[in-house]
């Protein structure tokens, strides 16, 4: 595994952080054009950092099978965001509920219900939601996708936290789905792993 070293600190924030941790392309792409995520490396050495690091991000539904996970208290996150696409894709394989642990609220002026009450709709204003939930005491706030709802919290998007597989694809569904518009960021830290996964955290520019 090899660390590249810190090149820019970031300054202290006052409100709860909205990062947006997800895995990613090489070509920059977060799912297949049908919401698929099965090219993505599972588990090996970045699998390790990430349960260290994060792991609240392990879904309701697979923390049992890490030793004492189920019981752990949240580290980063108690809240998650969820666009309408990356609620649907767990739909489709039967999950109503995938982050029990955490606070879930999808952010959609689409849909009109969920079907499971620990999921919370939001379907005002999307900016004006994550300010609101900033403000709120608590940990820090996930944002897991997709798309379309990253590109339109682009502004608020505290920290980006983006695992890069070493795979191309080609066309799917994009890191930021949205209209050219160029955004600086620092580069915070990296590591390449053995698995050939290299995480990436970057924080936005002020």
């Amino acid at each position: 595994m090899i660390k590249l070293s810190l090149i820019n600190s970031v300054k202290g924030h006052t409100m709860r952080k909205l990062t947006y941790f997800v895995a990613a392309t090489v070509d920059g792409f977060i799912a297949s054009p049908d919401s698929e995520h099965t090219m993505f490396v599972e588990g090996e050495d970045h699998g390790a950092w990430v349960l260290a690091q994060m792991p609240e991000t392990v879904p309701t539904a697979y923390r049992h099978l890490v030793p004492g996970l189920a019981e752990s208290e949240n580290r980063r996150f108690d809240t998650v965001l969820m666009g309408r696409g990356t609620y649907e894709r767990g739909l489709r394989d039967g999950v109503t509920s995938p982050y029990g642990h955490l606070r879930q609220h999808v952010i959609s002026t689409g849909l009109v219900s969920l079907p499971h009450p620990a999921v919370e709709l939001a379907s005002g204003d999307p900016l004006e939601f994550v300010r609101a939930l900033k403000k709120e005491e608590g940990l820090d706030i996930w944002l897991c996708g997709g798309g379309k709802l990253a590109a339109s919290l682009r502004d608020e998007i505290d920290e980006l936290i983006v695992k890069i597989n070493p795979i191309v694809i080609g066309s799917g569904i994009p890191l930021f789905d949205s209209a050219y518009s160029p955004q600086r960021y620092h580069v915070v830290a990296g590591q390449v792993f053995d698995s050939g996964v290299t995480i990436m955290t970057y924080a936005k520019r002020d």
